[in-house]
């Protein structure tokens, strides 16, 4: 169970600023080596995981080595087994080794976990068993999940242009609480002797995630579930402490069908461990791509959770195509809100932004009149931003 969700919601912005950087200030590609002596130095734990996991997480791995010599940081990193690779490797999803190296690091990066060839392992021998057990090992409880539609990216999203156009929000997810980890929970059989499975919704009230500056909507099921209806009780209690915030209640059904009809209606949505998971990977789809999407999972203190939202993507993975924005968004999340290093956070959005301004996209973003690009060149063209001077995001 979580320690205690204290979070105070005002610090909480989008990862990165919706203002296109102007095209004038493309440039050709030129890295600098490193120009600052290190003042700070950080230790992070990579866990490239599966599939397309270790390709993503190599070139964030390289985009925080250049900003860090750009900005006087020093990193020194260490890989880790983590999901199907360290089910392969040591039969278990998460090592003790690798939680050991996770809890004494300064922050976590993770790339993705899962595939085909482990999914009818038994649920402890599962990959995303391995996930939960981290995020609990890290008593990591708040996950951010932001959705932002880039004006570059408008034409990508599913949803018509003007529907679209200026969304920002974000989730903030319950993590370590819920369905997803109460008791009793199991598998048994009937009055009539069939096989049943059941999982238990529970919520205490040092569980219930608190708001940032301006409007929240907190999300649940309170005209049902016992506990959605404490959920409730608890936030509207909490929201006298912060007048200075509008809050809205909204059942989680309808929650669904609102950011599909209007989703710019929301700002901060906080909700509980399950609905979250679904409501955060709705919005991301409004996006154009889940391959753009960052989150970051924080606790009372402590290393925090770093994780582009995709999957492992095993159809694509070695193959060069998948898409390292997200991740390298993640790195950004990782600077600023695990290492309260700001600028060196903004120096990487504004990058991915001058590199979707100069064209260049991967497969799930691609449209016609942009340059196709693989995982690795989409790499080496952030990294060409990096070392520009791009002007700060205001």
């Amino acid at each position: 169970m979580a320690a205690s969700v204290q979070l105070n919601l005002r610090s909480f912005k989008a990862p990165f600023n919706l203002k296109p950087i102007a095209k004038q200030f493309s440039r050709p590609g030129r890295i600098r080596c490193a120009a600052t002596t290190p003042t700070k130095r950080y230790s992070i734990t990579l866990l490239p995981g599966d599939g397309i996991g270790p390709e993503v997480i190599t070139v964030a791995k390289n985009v925080l080595k250049l900003v860090g010599s750009l900005e006087g940081i020093e990193f020194s990193f260490q890989e880790m087994p983590m999901g199907g690779a360290a089910l392969d490797l040591t039969g278990v999803p998460l090592p003790e080794e690798t939680l050991s190296a996770a809890q004494r690091a300064d922050a976590v990066l993770l790339g993705a976990i899962g595939g085909y060839k482990w999914d009818k392992n038994e649920k402890h021998l599962k990959p995303e068993t391995g996930l939960l057990q981290l995020r609990e090992g890290l008593k990591v409880f708040a996950n951010l999940r932001p959705a932002t539609v880039l004006p570059q990216l408008v034409d990508s999203s599913t949803l018509k242009k003007d529907v679209a156009e200026g969304v920002d929000l974000i989730v903030v997810r319950e993590l370590t609480g819920g369905i997803y980890f109460g008791k009793p929970r199991g598998f048994g059989t009937n009055e009539k002797g069939e096989d049943i499975g059941f999982n238990t919704e529970v919520y205490s009230t040092h569980e219930i995630a608190r708001k940032r500056r301006g409007q929240l909507c907190s999300v649940d099921k309170a005209n049902v579930l016992e506990a959605s209806m404490l959920w409730r009780k608890r936030v509207t209690a909490i929201a006298s402490e912060y007048p200075d915030v509008e809050l809205s209640h909204m059942y989680v059904d309808n929650a669904a069908m609102q950011l599909v009809r209007y989703p710019k209606q929301f700002d901060t949505i906080v909700t509980n461990n399950i609905f979250g998971d679904i409501l955060s990977d709705e919005a991301s789809m409004i996006t154009g791509s889940i391959g753009m999407l960052p989150s970051a999972s924080l606790g009372e203190s402590g290393p925090g959770l770093f994780e582009p939202i995709h999957g492992s993507a095993p159809d694509i993975a070695g193959q060069d195509k998948a898409n390292p924005l997200a991740t390298i968004l993640s790195a950004a999340m990782l600077l600023k809100y695990g290492l309260g290093e700001a600028n060196a956070a903004n120096r990487i959005e504004n990058a991915v932004l001058d590199t979707l301004n100069r064209g260049f996209r991967t497969g799930d973003i691609y449209s016609t009149g942009n340059k196709l690009v693989g995982c690795k060149e989409m790499g080496e063209e952030v990294l060409k931003s990096v070392d520009s001077p791009v002007p700060t995001a205001i």
